[in-house]
């Protein structure tokens, strides 16, 4: 038999591969090889001959950092070209980190110096807000003395030198500072913010104020420092700079006399109330335009010390008295009699009353049908208990009669309950037309959202949210009541009563109140002209306001009018002026004090709205505050804004010169403005830091 073949056998090829077939994968292989050299060879040739130059700037790059270079920031000046925040040149002792590796003896030479502690520099020299390619700051705004010494001694210190810098001036001192603003380091949220803007690390932003709310322009464009570094990352040389832009200067609408003589003003009188008052504001305005000339807060602070970091011994004085507050804008205050302009312009345009209409102030007022001894059926008095007579609605204004406002309050809510007639809120209607309870939309940053008028959707609102403290959430007839003579819930700004009295005092249209009047760039051309913007409108009938501007003009001119004391002597016969006083009751032990006036009437030029937090009556406190305003533009009325070049700093005034003209009366003389030359060209200058 034969023998069986095996399963390895019956599958495998018996025969080799033929000859043929073996040298055909040869020589494909060999193509594939000399295909792959081929490319190899030509990448290489590509890369030496025909890519050279984009390699080398690759390659250049490499050895190249650009750094930034801060430009100078724009000066802030008043409307007649007086500096007001302005630049001032500082010599910086600076350390380069190389130097201080290379010579570790120089950190302990240069605290030695400056007085300070080498665990100091070394912090600094470790801080990572400063270039890696730029000296550190170690000392800003150094002495004269230890910047020459350095001078003198150059090889004690290698790697020390000072560059010029500049620091934010303020010649106005403490007035306005929380209108101004300070300038500081960017916050990491800033950065984010505004990461498409081109910021770094170190990088000066402004933190409030105008500083804050016009930081873009001010700011200008920063230049280039393209400096070479070698593989250590050391920089070896410098390959040419960028140059920066300097910002536009700002220029605004506001007079620094009157700035200055309203904050010595009020500052004085919460001073004279021994701590019965802890804070006020006043605001200026062009009721014509909307345009602030003036707007100051108390308490106040010396803004430098913001320069180069703030001690924690200043930042807890200025927390700790609210100093940083702007109460202008961010301020909430009853607004008591000063409000009497929204309920009476309510009465007279719904028709309820007419400008004949009187009412008998017998100095008490019951709510008619209360009961007596009734829950809530009280008697209402006048706020000194003072007998008005029978008076119409001019007089009633002119001798702040709460009696008559009484019955207008009630009258609004009984004609409402009883057939609906003038809607549930006429007078807050009215209100919101003149702009009580909102925003301005002034040109600052962090005005509050907080004000309101009392309304019976607010003590739902209240009712809902906290029940417990606001355990009835309905409206009665006494809230309308209060609400009609500014009392109960209703809280306004200071600015918010200067836009509102302001919109009556033009004739009917609100304007939002612009500090800013445009920009000028470093050579004196217009970049921005801020026109008026207008708000909104209030519609009066002639006969209505002149009935209404007939009682404020009493109120100063009128010698029962409430604030007649406060302006015993001015010039009305060439300046006549209206106003309204406010004696706000709160929780404090002293009233709130209120004055707007306005004028020359009957087409004013200037309104100066002032409370006084604690201060009393109105005609005690704020109106002697407002008189003191009115002196000043007496003897120095405002020329249009000049949109130019800044000129000179301002020179703080002196306090001003108070004499006894009578009893209870004063006339105040400010000195006028002057200013020293100086070369604008210092104000330029800056050697900033910058970051990478």
């Amino acid at each position: 038999m034969r023998p069986r073949r095996s399963v390895v056998d019956r599958v495998m090829t018996v025969s080799e591969p033929s000859a043929p077939r073996t040298v055909i994968r040869l020589r494909v292989l060999g193509v594939v090889v000399a295909a792959l050299f081929s490319l190899m060879f030509i990448r290489l040739w590509y890369l030496q001959v025909l890519d050279t130059s984009a390699y080398s700037k690759t390659v250049t790059a490499n050895q190249v950092r650009p750094v930034e270079v801060p430009a100078p920031r724009g000066l802030i000046t008043d409307r007649n070209s007086n500096i007001i925040v302005g630049d001032q040149v500082t010599q910086d002792i600076t350390l380069s980190r190389v130097a201080a590796q290379e010579h570790p003896a120089v950190v302990g030479q240069l605290a030695a110096l400056l007085g300070m502690s080498s665990a100091q520099i070394e912090a600094d020299l470790a801080n990572v807000q400063y270039s890696l390619y730029k000296p550190v700051p170690i000392v800003e705004n150094a002495p004269l003395s230890d910047v020459l010494y350095i001078g003198e001694h150059a090889s004690m210190f290698p790697g020390v030198s000072t560059v010029a810098d500049t620091n934010r001036t303020y010649p106005l001192g403490q007035t306005g500072v929380q209108m101004l603003g300070y300038v500081g380091q960017i916050s990491s949220q800033q950065l984010q913010a505004h990461k498409s803007a081109g910021y770094q690390l170190g990088d000066l932003f402004g933190q409030s104020g105008l500083e804050n709310q016009y930081q873009a322009a001010l700011r200008g464009s920063p230049g280039v420092d393209r400096v070479e570094v070698d593989a250590h990352g050391q920089v070896v040389g410098s390959l040419g700079e960028t140059p920066p832009t300097s910002g536009d200067d700002l220029v605004t609408n506001i007079d620094s006399g009157l700035e200055q003589t309203l904050q010595q003003a009020l500052d004085a009188e919460i001073a004279s109330l021994k701590g019965k008052s802890t804070e006020g504001a006043a605001v200026a305005l062009d009721p014509q335009t909307g345009a602030v000339l003036a707007l100051v807060s108390s308490p106040t602070y010396d803004p430098t010390w913001w320069t180069n970091g703030i001690s924690t011994v200043h930042y807890h004085q200025i927390q700790a008295t609210g100093a940083q507050n702007n109460n202008a804008i961010q301020g909430l205050y009853t607004p008591g009699s000063t409000f009497k302009l929204a309920t009476a312009t309510a009465a007279l345009q719904t028709g309820l009353i007419s400008p004949s209409f009187t009412y008998n102030d017998t100095g008490a007022y019951t709510v008619p049908g209360c009961k007596t001894g009734g829950a809530g059926c009280v008697t209402y008095h006048d706020n000194e208990g003072e007998v008005g007579g029978r008076i119409n609605v001019s007089q009633a204004l002119t001798v702040s009669s709460d009696i008559f406002f009484y019955n207008l309050g009630v009258s609004f809510w009984n004609d409402y309950k009883a057939n609906g007639r003038y809607g549930e809120a006429p007078i807050q209607n009215a209100a919101a037309q003149l702009g009580y309870g909102d925003v301005t939309g002034i040109d600052l940053p962090n005005e509050t959202h907080l004000a309101r008028v009392d309304s019976p959707t607010v003590v739902q609102r209240e009712h809902t949210q906290d029940p417990k403290d606001y355990p009835n959430g309905q409206w009665f007839t006494g809230n309308n009541l209060e609400l009609a003579f500014g009392q109960g819930g209703t809280v306004i700004t200071p600015l918010e009563q200067a836009v509102a009295y302001a919109t009556f005092a033009n004739g009917g249209t609100r304007y939002v109140p612009q500090i800013a009047a445009g920009t000028v760039n470093a050579q004196g051309k217009v970049v921005r002209t801020i026109v008026p913007k207008v708000a909104g409108h209030v519609t009066f009938s002639p006969a209505n306001h002149q009935a209404m501007l007939q009682g404020f003009e009493g109120v100063i001119q009128n010698s029962k009018g409430t604030a007649a004391s406060a302006f015993a002597g001015f010039p009305l016969s060439s300046f006549p002026l209206a106003g309204k006083t406010g004696t706000a009751t709160t929780n404090e032990q002293q009233p709130n004090s209120w004055f707007v006036g306005w004028g020359p009437v009957p087409n004013p030029s200037y309104l100066i709205a002032v409370v006084v937090q604690g201060g009393g009556f109105g005609s005690q406190a704020a109106a002697p505050v407002a008189r003191q305003g009115f002196d000043y533009l007496v003897a120095h009325p405002e020329s249009p804004t000049h949109l130019g070049p800044a000129t000179t700093p301002v020179v703080p005034l002196p306090p001003p010169t108070t004499t006894t003209t009578s009893p209870g009366s004063t006339t105040t003389t400010t000195p006028k403005t002057t200013a020293k030359p100086r070369a604008l060209a210092a104000t330029r200058r800056r050697a900033g830091r910058g970051g990478l």
